[in-house]
């Protein structure tokens, strides 16, 4: 399950309420990016296009761990040039693999990757919250249902702290069956 939300700022300001941060890439792989939007935007098509070419070069469909390796190698060659805007973006690497194991891995902004193997909320401003609930609702095992609520709950958390959070949930959910995003959905402000 990989979930986010759909606010997108610069400093305090708010520059849309409507940026979608998880992305389907293809029909095994999803991303989500925290960090600069055209960083994220520039890396998302630049993994959709490169994951498009490795198999008509080699034959072979890449994994997601090549997946995330390919975005760190991009990330850790950009944040090394000089530029006097630099890079900046976290990216969240979910999929399933041909042989049916499902794989999520965090690339922190200068290109290190991580396999997770519970939980990550990459670098995203609403981090902490998230991570603050996740320790202390996540248990392994739990069902996609499960998951898919939890990570609403997650978000939902974010967007009551942080002020760099909000405006809408996507959730996906990512399976044997196909990558489907199952929740999109607006917050809207509850007045009593």
């Amino acid at each position: 399950v990989m979930a986010g939300d759909r606010r997108a700022t610069a400093g305090n300001l708010i520059v849309s309420k409507d940026t979608q941060k998880v992305v389907k890439i293809n029909d095994y792989l999803v991303t989500s990016g925290t960090g600069m939007a055209s960083d994220i935007d520039m890396l998302q098509k630049i993994i959709k296009a490169e994951l498009k070419l490795k198999p008509l070069r080699s034959k072979i469909r890449p994994t997601i761990k090549e997946a995330a390796n390919l975005i760190a190698m991009i990330a850790y060659k950009n944040i090394r040039q000089f530029s006097s805007i630099p890079f900046i973006a976290g990216t969240l690497v979910a999929g399933m693999n041909e042989d049916g194991t499902a794989d999520l891995y965090t690339v922190e902004p200068a290109g290190t990757v991580a396999k997770v193997e519970d939980y990550d909320a990459n670098f995203s401003s609403g981090m902490p919250f998230i991570l603050g609930l996740l320790e202390r609702q996540y248990k392994k095992d739990l069902t996609i249902k499960e998951g898919v609520q939890l990570a609403i709950e997650a978000i939902k958390s974010s967007t009551q702290r942080d002020s760099g959070s909000g405006n809408a949930i996507d959730v996906f959910t990512i399976t044997k069956q196909g990558i489907q995003h199952v929740i999109k959905q607006k917050i809207e402000a509850d007045f009593k």
